[in-house]
């Protein structure tokens, strides 16, 4: 598979466990569910236009740079302190809630090592 269409893939699926995670977040009461939640869609617009409009452009990957390690952080900040076991893990839902947090961290990291080879290989006028 080609590189391009790797990163773009795994820059998806982390914008969709993102947004599967901060509903969760949210219908579980870990989140207001106001008008501050909403921050995240311009957000999301901003690394979704840089996956699809500006893919293989330095400015795309700059932007899923900073996305994916935005949302390779969210499972390394659940998962300090008392973590997501005990009322979390057991709860209805649990399961989903935590598997979403490994798939999001998974797929952001991903995406992370995939643009950062893409500028590398700008940078070096290598063919992407």
């Amino acid at each position: 598979m080609k590189h391009n269409v790797m990163l773009i893939v795994a820059s998806l699926l982390s914008i969709l466990f993102l947004t599967f995670h901060l509903t969760d977040d949210i219908v579980r009461g870990m989140e207001k569910g106001g008008a501050s939640n909403l921050v995240a869609v311009p957000i999301l617009v901003v690394w979704l236009y840089g996956t699809l409009v500006l893919a293989e452009r330095r400015s795309g990957y700059v932007i899923i740079l900073l996305g994916s390690l935005l949302g390779a952080g969210v499972p390394v900040i659940h998962m300090m302190g008392k973590g997501v076991g005990g009322k979390i893990a057991q709860s209805s839902g649990g399961f989903f809630f935590v598997w979403t947090l490994l798939a999001l961290g998974v797929t952001a990291l991903f995406s992370a090592i995939l643009s950062v080879r893409g500028l590398w290989s700008l940078q070096r006028g290598q063919p992407r």
